[in-house]
C-alpha cells in the first residue's frame, strides 16, 4: 500500500532561522547547484510554474496575502505534493528575497535539466544554441522568444550563465517554465552534433549568408556566439552555413539576444504566418 506524502506548514518571523537561510542561499550558484534547486519570485510566477506541471519544494509568502486565493491554492497543492509551506513577516521575505520591496511570495523548484541526447531530430523541431552567454537578462530575455515562437528549447554551451539564478529566471517571465533546456561543454557538444541529423546555422561577423535567405527547415539549431568574442572557430566550422545580419549604421553589432530573436522570428516564419 502507497502512502501519500503530506506537507509541512511553519509560521516563520525570525530572521536567524535555518529555513530563511537555507532560501537566501539559493542566490548563490554553489548552493543551487548543490540542492539542484532553484528561487522563483512572486505569486504570478509561482503560479505559472504550478499550472505547467512544475512542483513547489517550498512556497513561501507574506502573512499579509494569507487570504488570497490563489494563495491558499498553492499551499495546497505545495502541502499535497509533500512541500514546505512557509508563512513569514514582510521583513524576513525582504530578507529572503534580499529586496527592499520584494514580490509578496516566493517558490523553490527542482531544476529540470533535458539530456543532449533528447535533443530533438523531428523534421519541425527548432532549438537555440548559446556559447558561453554570459548576460542572464540576454539569456531570459531569448528564453521568452524561444517560448513566444514556439521553439523546443537552449541548448548551453560550455561556461554560461546560470538559467536558474534569480535574475534570468525573472527575466525570462515564466517562460523558463515551458521551455527545455539542456547544456554541454564544447567537446561534448561537438560529439553530438557530429550524429545529429539536423542543420546547425551559426551567426558570425563573418558570415557569408543573408540570415533572410538561409532554408530553416527542421530540425535546425540557430549556434548564437559569445556577448564579446562571438563564435570560437571550433564551433564556426561545425555549421553547415554562417549567417550575417545585415546592418547600414555604425554599430559594430547586434545586441545577442536582440541578433538571436531576429534569428527565430526569420525561422520561424511560415509558421507564424509573418
Amino acid at each position: 500500500m502507497s502512502t501519500r506524502r503530506t506537507g509541512t506548514f511553519k509560521r516563520v518571523t525570525s530572521l536567524s532561522n535555518p529555513l530563511v537561510k537555507d532560501l537566501r542561499g539559493l542566490h548563490q550558484k554553489k548552493f543551487r547547484d548543490a540542492s539542484g534547486t532553484f528561487l522563483a519570485e512572486g505569486l504570478k510566477l509561482v503560479a505559472e510554474a504550478r499550472e505547467a506541471g512544475w512542483q513547489p519544494k517550498t512556497f513561501a509568502y507574506a502573512g499579509k496575502i494569507a487570504d488570497h486565493a490563489l494563495v491558499q491554492k498553492l499551499a495546497a497543492a505545495t502541502k499535497a505534493g509533500g512541500g514546505l509551506v512557509l508563512e513569514v513577516s514582510e521583513e524576513v521575505l525582504s530578507k529572503i528575497a534580499r529586496r527592499d520591496n520584494p514580490q509578496m511570495a516566493v517558490g523553490v523548484f527542482e531544476q529540470a535539466w533535458t539530456p543532449l541526447s533528447n535533443v530533438g531530430a523531428d523534421p519541425a523541431s527548432l532549438w537555440v544554441g548559446l556559447d558561453r552567454i554570459r548576460d542572464p537578462g540576454n539569456l531570459g530575455t531569448i528564453l521568452r522568444t524561444v517560448d513566444a515562437v514556439g521553439a523546443a528549447g537552449v541548448v548551453l554551451v560550455g561556461q554560461c550563465c546560470d538559467p536558474w539564478s534569480i535574475e534570468a529566471v525573472r527575466a525570462t517571465m515564466g517562460s523558463v517554465f515551458h521551455t527545455k533546456l539542456a547544456r554541454a561543454d564544447e567537446e561534448a557538444f561537438l560529439g553530438w552534433r557530429a550524429s545529429w541529423p539536423g542543420r546547425l546555422i551559426g551567426t558570425h561577423l563573418k558570415g557569408a549568408v543573408d540570415f533572410r535567405t538561409i532554408d530553416y527547415s527542421g530540425p535546425v539549431m540557430i549556434l548564437m556566439g559569445n556577448e564579446q568574442a562571438g563564435l570560437p572557430d571550433r564551433l564556426a566550422e561545425a555549421c553547415d552555413a554562417l549567417a550575417r545580419i545585415p546592418q547600414v549604421g555604425r554599430a559594430d553589432s547586434l545586441n545577442l539576444a536582440m541578433a538571436t530573436v531576429l534569428m527565430l522570428y526569420e525561422a520561424r516564419r511560415d509558421a507564424l504566418a509573418l
